[in-house]
């Protein structure tokens, strides 16, 4: 059998997502960034429905004090550092974070999918 049922994929959101805090966090390629003013950012999401969940309140990262170059990739994370990568996607464009700009993530905008 290869094919979750929507309740086991609803399941593994909530086990993953909802019941433990996880952390956002921005990656340059397959490096995550490392700079003095980055730091990963708490994700809270939605329950899911049919497979799929959102963050329930915009993610916003800290005002960069320096080049933190190009956001290419965001993931989640289980810990505010270090920890274990759950989820790692491709964003949507690719966002140049220089000193004194900021990263949005507006509500409903990180979707996390099992397919």
């Amino acid at each position: 059998m290869n094919h979750m049922t929507v309740y086991l994929k609803n399941k593994v959101l909530t086990d993953n997502l909802r019941t433990t805090p996880v952390f956002v966090a921005l990656f340059n390629g397959d490096i995550e960034v490392t700079t003095a003013s980055y730091s990963r950012q708490p994700g809270v999401f939605a329950s899911p429905t049919d497979g799929q969940t959102s963050n329930s309140a915009d993610i916003l990262f800290p005002i960069a004090a320096e080049s933190w170059g190009d956001i290419t990739h965001i993931g989640i994370l289980d810990a505010k550092t270090g920890g274990n990568l759950l989820f790692k996607s491709q964003a949507e464009f690719t966002k140049n974070i220089d000193i004194s700009s900021q990263y949005k993530i507006p509500k409903n905008y990180l979707i996390v999918r099992l397919r």
